[in-house]
């Protein structure tokens, strides 16, 4: 095979789609395990607050600062916030009221909205752990 045959054989392969570079498979997430939340904490009277976005799988980036545990803990729980494994501490006697609210979707669940009224970040931080620790 002549030199003008092969690149007129590779031309006409790249044009007809033959020759295509695999593309490595994405990675399979299940669903429980995929969501985009919207998480943001108050205080009393709406003194103060802030927000985050967390997405799951984490992806690394600007977002969540404990993306990875929080998915994972959301992920036992299949996307369900109520369900979150606790942490069974003593905490002080809290007079700082803190609210906790999620926004968004969960591959299990479908639609989340999320609000919850905490004695203080201690009690806040037993019962969500890192989904709320930003």
């Amino acid at each position: 095979m002549s030199v003008r045959t092969t690149v007129a054989l590779a031309a006409a392969a790249a044009v007809t789609g033959l020759f295509v570079p695999p593309i490595a498979p994405a990675a399979a997430v299940a669903p429980q395990q995929r969501g985009r939340l919207l998480l943001t904490l108050s205080g009393a009277e709406h003194s103060w607050i802030r927000g985050v976005r967390l997405v799951c799988p984490a992806a690394g980036g600007r977002q969540h600062p404990h993306a990875a545990e929080a998915c994972a803990r959301l992920a036992e729980a299949r996307g369900r916030l109520d369900a979150l494994p606790r942490v069974e501490r003593l905490c002080p006697a809290e007079e700082e009221p803190v609210e906790a609210a999620a926004e968004g979707e969960w591959g299990g669940v479908g639609a989340v909205r999320w609000k919850r009224t905490f004695a203080g970040a201690c009690a806040l931080d037993a019962a969500t752990g890192a989904v709320f620790r930003f």
